[in-house]
């Protein structure tokens, strides 16, 4: 009775799991589909969703099979104990056998025995070491398995993750990672220990092994739909390698798939051969008796079938790893150098062909319909251990002695045509082979009326870095405690000199620097943290501030063009009002448009809220009261009829989204408003830049000049946007040399708009060259538009993104040298420099500009990087990035002539530090209770000549509220350090010539009062 208790109740467990579960996915499929069906972008998800599905299943179920059905197999020809009793041997004594409570004895054994083979014999003390080796071997599987299964899946985020790069497969290489990683972490010794040991001692865990496998490869394989995806749409690069004379297309798209395959084929092979082979071994009585009488025909036919599949799997892997040589690390240079491409591409593939030979013996062995013969048995044990010798002769010490007695004697010789490649690949990879080489030679003959002449370079001189503005912002601008200023970016805004629109000689562009001021729920006291609160009443940020890069307020802190929260501020010479956002005169209110402030999609919002509701939502405060208001967007899902409020209570797991009265039929509910994960859940398989930056944008109205855009974004009024950089990516770029995080191959090729109202997103094509997402928009049509249907008045905004320019910047170090026997020599190799910030060094981070290149005749918006030499500290050259109009994504390297000195920015921090009178200031401002900060060293190219520029601040060691405190400006030989950039520059500049190479300070240097 109790027994037909416990089966009822086990029923009814498993079916209110399943149920469960049901509704788990119910759930989940609902609200996903509710949410990209809101966005447009509803075919993306079920394309990824039953992609992952069907290669989830194909790896379960294909895995499964060959798993469980060999160890059925085995299961059926494994010996009984009357097996070998028919084969007249003894049975052991009572108690010596410990294996037969596990032993089963299948009817067709007892029915007809096969004969043993007596030649595949083994003694006890071969048969324990060679099982604990077939164990190990499969506990080292389950370990490193497992191991990359956790390395980049998890359940919470697999709609998120974007396709990782393929593991290694089982073998040599990853055995040493393995090896290596144990050294650090002994739990996983431990594991491997303990799977070895129960492997052993309970042999039946094998099919619980085989299960885990296929759960494993149906998850890594699920994982890798990206690829799956891009391989069957592959875009042509149109370059061809030098080696296999394949396109580049091919090992982009095609090789991880392979690859893919490789990785799943080994691994299953070796479990099952292993698995296999110690059932067999320690069936019947084989440990009780003391030795292994032999296999059986029908066992060796199994056996000979998984060794073919096994060294045909082996050969793959041979195969492959000619492709691979095209990556190789071991040489001067990164790829396939003189002895990979000459010997060991002929070597793998001869040894491919070898393992292949073996592999159709072995399945004529297989399926021959005669007994396998012990001469037959022989000849795979001589086939096995010849392969192993040309294994180690020609994979390991042919390609050795090559390396050492034909290469390295004459190494630059030998391997200049592979240096060239490595080179043309890597400029390729990181598109640095489209940069414009040029000279520039200092002529150092700058005078005022170049300066008048370069007027809108020398206005957007950057005095304020982005650390001291965001703290004081923090202290002056964020109100209340639950609003934050995250970050603040670089951007630069066509300002109005008159009122009257329609001149463009009446506008001027203005680098300045914007922040968006955003709700942080979690800085709202934990006494008010209630569910209303969370979901209803803090919905979103307000606002933000602008301020210009070049100019100071009263008391040295930022000369704000957008500020404050419906009040006046002191800290502005001219406070108007429109009763939202302030604005510093009328010209900035006629230029910035600020009328829909509201930000509820942001880089801190990471709570679902439902808008709009009964409850009025906090817009901001306004003295000891606060404003409200009602969201009137299109952004979120409904939530209107009842079971849409259950389906996202449940996926949401927010059940007081049942009980609440505050909805009405036009709620909806907002979610994942971090823009981050936002647009990861829309295009995992992007990679995208780590600074988001706000754009202040009316996509209803015009740039001065232009046409109207026909297709204004988004559907509804807005002003306020987030643009993300995105890159495709890869790191099977042949021969070239990848970055610390693996990537060899990388293109800005999508601009992402966020609305940060309504949360619409809209993803533009911003470089139409890259293959690669040429294939994504074949897989997913009209996901991505062109650039040019991006609003003008948005356009007018991208910027040469600052990642991969940094990217391109390392790259560069080396790889500007394109002369083999140089970059063999290193002769020329170059550094980013180091300045001082604060009292900390640091690198030097590259820095936007609004510069007139020598070439041009009118300035624009650039990225600026300077070089220094490996070895010395004088400046080699400067890298630009172009960010306006046609010229947008252009690179510029200028170069220093190497026989003239021009000083770099360690040279010129280190004369502003060693200058008695200003290290003398400095060291007085940093008495206690304040410390002087050194800012960005900023080099500025002007004309034919550099200019150094550099801000310092003070702060109170307490309430750091950091003030521009003076300007250090240097040319030449001559240093100056004044109140403002004008009082320097006037002083730098000076008709008269002074009589010492260092200027001193202009005016008294008293420390401003700290109000």
């Amino acid at each position: 009775m109790l027994k037909g208790l416990g089966k009822y109740a086990f029923r009814w467990i498993i079916a209110v799991a399943g149920l469960w579960m049901g509704i788990e996915l119910f759930a989940f499929l609902s609200a996903e589909s509710f949410w990209f069906h809101e966005l447009g972008y509803e075919r993306v998800f079920w394309v990824r969703l039953f992609t992952r599905l069907i290669l989830l299943i194909l790896g379960l179920g294909i895995t499964g099979t060959l798993a469980f059905g060999n160890l059925f197999v085995a299961n059926r020809l494994k010996f009984g104990k009357l097996d070998l009793l028919s084969q007249g041997l003894t049975e052991p004594p009572g108690g010596r056998d410990r294996w037969k409570r596990h032993i089963s004895y299948p009817l067709a054994n007892l029915k007809k025995t096969a004969p043993l083979n007596s030649y595949t014999s083994v003694n006890l003390e071969s048969l324990l070491a060679l099982v604990i080796l077939l164990a190990l071997a499969i506990a080292s599987l389950l370990v490193y398995y497992a191991q990359v299964v956790v390395d980049y899946w998890h359940p919470g985020s697999w709609l998120l993750l974007n396709s990782p790069s393929v593991p290694l497969g089982f073998g040599l290489n990853s055995s040493q990672e393995m090896l290596q990683q144990m050294t650090t972490d002994w739990w996983q010794i431990a594991l491997l220990l303990l799977f070895t040991v129960v492997i052993v001692l309970a042999p039946r865990i094998l099919y619980a092994i085989a299960a885990l496998f296929s759960i494993f490869f149906g998850l890594v394989l699920s994982g890798q739909w990206a690829k799956v995806l891009v391989f069957f749409h592959p875009t042509a690069f149109n370059i061809t390698d030098p080696v296999f004379n394949r396109d580049i297309s091919f090992y982009i798209f095609n090789l991880p798939i392979w690859e893919l395959l490789e990785f799943w084929l080994l691994g299953v092979l070796v479990f099952l051969f292993a698995s296999v082979t110690i059932l067999y071994l320690v069936s019947g009585n084989s440990i009780s008796e003391g030795t292994f009488p032999g296999f059986s025909d029908p066992q060796l036919r199994h056996l000979y079938g998984l060794g073919a599949a096994l060294m045909g799997a082996i050969g793959l892997r041979y195969w492959l790893l000619r492709y691979e040589l095209l990556y190789s690390p071991k040489n001067v240079i990164y790829g396939a150098g003189y002895t990979q491409a000459n010997l060991e591409v002929w070597i793998y593939g001869g040894l491919s062909l070898l393992s292949g030979a073996i592999a159709l013996f072995l399945l004529y062995l297989t399926l021959r319909v005669r007994q396998p013969q012990q001469h037959h048995f022989q000849r795979v044990k001589q086939s096995l251990g010849l392969y192993f010798v040309m294994v180690a002769i020609a994979g390991y010490l042919l390609p050795f002695a090559v390396q050492r007695l034909i290469v390295q004697p004459n190494e630059i010789e030998r391997e200049r045509p592979y240096i060239e490649r490595s080179i043309a690949f890597t400029r390729a990879g990181f598109d640095l082979d489209r940069i414009d080489v040029q000279l520039f030679n200092p002529e150092n003959a700058l005078t005022v009326e170049d300066l008048l002449a370069n007027d809108l370079t020398i206005n957007n001189i950057r005095l304020w870095d982005t650390r001291p503005l965001l703290q004081t912002n923090r202290q002056l601008q964020q109100i209340r405690l639950y609003y934050k200023f995250p970050d603040a970016d670089i951007d630069r805004y066509t300002l109005r000199k008159t009122v009257l629109p329609g001149d463009e000689s009446t506008t001027e562009r203005q680098q300045v620097l914007i922040s968006a001021r955003e709700l942080d729920y979690s800085a709202v006291p934990a006494e008010a943290q209630t569910w209303v609160n969370e979901h209803l009443v803090y919905t979103h940020g307000y606002g933000f501030t602008l301020s210009p890069v070049n100019t100071v307020g009263p008391g040295g802190l930022p000369d704000y063009f957008v500020r404050d929260i419906g009040m006046e501020s002191p800290t502005v010479r001219e406070t108007v009002t429109d009763g939202t956002l302030g604005t510093a005169n009328e010209l900035i209110r006629a230029s910035i448009p600020i009328g829909h402030p509201r930000i509820y999609y942001g880089e801190l919002s990471d709570t679902e809220v439902m808008v709009p509701s009964n409850v009025p939502e906090l817009d901001y405060p306004q003295g000891d009261e606060n404003v409200y208001n009602t969201y009137d967007g299109t952004g979120g899902v409904s939530i209107g009829s009842w079971w849409h409020r259950l389906i996202f209570a449940k996926y949401l797991n927010n059940w007081q989204m049942l009980f609440t009265d505050n909805f009405t039929p036009d709620t909806r509910v907002l979610f994942r408003r971090n823009i981050k994960d936002r647009i990861r859940a829309i295009a995992p398989f992007l990679e995208f830049d780590s600074d988001p930056y706000l754009v202040v944008a009316n996509t209803r109205l015009y740039e001065l000049g232009t046409t109207p855009s026909e297709q204004p974004f988004p559907d509804d009024d807005n002003y306020l946007y987030w643009i993300i950089d995105a890159y495709t990516i890869s790191d099977r770029y042949p021969y070239s040399e990848p970055t610390s995080e693996k990537i060899n191959y990388i293109r800005n090729s999508v601009k992402v708009v966020v609305d940060a109202y309504n949360g619409k997103v809209k993803l533009y094509i911003a470089d139409p060259s890259d293959p690669i997402v040429h294939t994504w928009e074949e897989i997913f049509p009209n996901f991505l538009q062109p650039l040019d249907s991006m609003p003008v008045a948005l356009r007018s905004h991208i910027r040469y993104p600052p990642d991969f320019f940094k990217v391109q910047s390392e790259r560069l170090l080396t790889y500007h040298m394109t002369d083999p026997t140089v970059f063999y020599n290193r002769e020329d190799q170059w550094r980013v420099p180091n300045e001082i910030y604060g009292t900390e060094q640091q690198v030097v981070e590259p820095y936007y500009l609004i510069m007139k290149l020598p070439t041009e005749v009118s300035e624009e918006f650039i990225l600026l990087h300077p070089f220094t030499p490996m070895s010395r500290n004088n400046l080699i050259a400067w890298m630009g990035g172009r960010s306006d109009g046609i010229h947008y994504g252009n690179l510029l390297l200028y170069q220093f002539p190497k026989q003239q000195l021009v000083y770099g920015p360690e040279q010129i921090e280190a004369r502003i530090n060693q200058d008695p009178v200003i290290s003398q200031q400095i060291s007085l401002w940093n008495r206690q209770g304040s410390r002087a900060i050194q800012g960005n060293l900023l080099v500025i190219p002007i004309e034919r000549s550099l200019l150094y520029v550099e801000p310092l601040y003070i702060e109170a060691e307490q309430n750091s509220l950091p003030i521009l405190a003076r300007v250090i400006v240097a040319y030449e030989n001559r240093i100056v350090m004044a109140e403002t950039l004008e009082l320097a520059l006037n002083a730098i500049f000076q008709e008269e010539e002074p009589a010492a190479p260092i200027i001193r300070p202009v005016e008294d240097l008293s420390l401003p009062p700290l109000n």
